[in-house]
């Protein structure tokens, strides 16, 4: 179990979770309920994410066997998809002008097609020389898109007009090791965190290149936050929105995770964490994905926090210290809920 994600995150009204089968199923965030799967996908799944307001039943999902596919989460049937050929996928964006760009990272290529049509309208070739891992379209400035690789570079381009290397590469920043994951935060998204597949973090301004806080030995600097064991690894990083602190999420070959706040104005320090999730997984955690900061009626009811997936092919909700009793009926053999009982004195809702 890998990837979760859900829709909409307002109103927590569907769950989609990869899974190492190749399969994406689909559950209820709120209630555990099954929904249904979604099959098609022959490779790794590497990146899942729900469309936008427009379109609300529509999953895409990108994988190594060379495709982008659109599901309706309704009929849990294929409705588009588009290839790269013999690249692998490992990760996909929308954005641009208008709204109509899909950028994907494919092998060392970024390309990108028009949605509408399925028609590819560019191929940037030359400025990453090893697996693209990350594409983002900026929040807020859509005709950008930043790139990361395994090569160790994050690219700004600008995707108006004819996309090319030559004159759409804006930036680039040099992180020296293999880039896993990166994200926006902060006023205006001006800064992007990025992690690293050797567990460090780095924070940019992405706009002019600046390295703001670099944290080569993060996991030392998170596991001396707690008594627990050491930090092994981190999941993600996690951003509630513009005014909230930045937290990277760290978790142990056991399953306990943390959420680490990390202080980058002045001396740049990983803090004690603010919440701890403990007792749920027997492995490595793959997936956060946290309640949403903005008020949700359904999970907020709940009670909620968020819910991970594990290598133990376990899907854990988290329930707030302050959430009512739990309905035991919720619990399958796939999932399992913790109850706000056990280990509360340990987990503190952060936002």
């Amino acid at each position: 179990m890998s990837i979760i994600d859900s829709w909409s995150r307002n109103d927590w009204s569907l769950m989609a979770v990869s899974l190492s089968t190749n399969v994406v199923k689909l559950y209820s965030p709120v209630t555990g309920q099954y929904s249904g799967e979604c099959k098609g996908h022959s490779s790794t799944i590497n990146q899942i994410s729900f469309s936008g307001p427009s379109t609300p039943h529509v999953l895409h999902s990108c994988s190594s066997d060379g495709t982008i596919r659109a599901w309706d989460t309704r009929s849990f049937l294929e409705v588009w998809s588009v290839t790269a050929g013999s690249q692998e996928i490992f990760c996909f964006s929308f954005g641009g002008s208008t709204d109509y760009l899909l950028a994907a990272g494919c092998g060392s290529q970024i390309q990108f097609w028009d949605w509408r049509n399925k028609k590819q309208v560019a191929c940037l070739e030359e400025s990453h020389v090893e697996d693209v891992t990350q594409v983002h379209f900026v929040p807020n400035n859509q005709n950008k898109v930043v790139s990361a690789s395994v090569d160790g570079l994050i690219c700004t381009f600008d995707t108006g007009g004819d996309i090319n290397d030559d004159d759409h590469l804006e930036s680039v920043i040099n992180v020296g090791t293999s880039i896993g994951k990166v994200g926006f935060f902060g006023e205006t998204n001006k800064h992007l965190w990025c992690l690293t597949h050797i567990e460090t973090l780095s924070i940019w301004d992405w706009k002019d290149g600046q390295n703001v806080a670099s944290f080569e030995n993060a996991r030392s600097l998170a596991s001396d936050g707690w008594t627990l064991d050491d930090v092994d690894y981190f999941v993600d990083c996690h951003y509630p929105g513009e005014g909230e602190n930045l937290w990277v999420i760290g978790g142990t070959g056991a399953g306990t995770v943390g959420y680490f706040p990390v202080n980058y104005g002045g001396a740049a320090t990983i803090g004690p964490p603010e919440a701890v999730l403990v007792g749920g997984h027997t492995a490595v955690v793959r997936s956060v994905l946290p309640m949403p900061s903005v008020q949700g009626k359904s999970a907020q009811s709940h009670g909620i926090f968020g819910w991970t997936g594990g290598e133990d092919g376990r899907l854990c909700c988290w329930l707030s210290d302050d959430s009512s009793e739990i309905n035991r009926s919720w619990i399958s053999n796939a999932m399992v809920m913790r109850s706000p009982k056990t280990h509360k004195k340990n987990r503190r809702n952060p936002y």
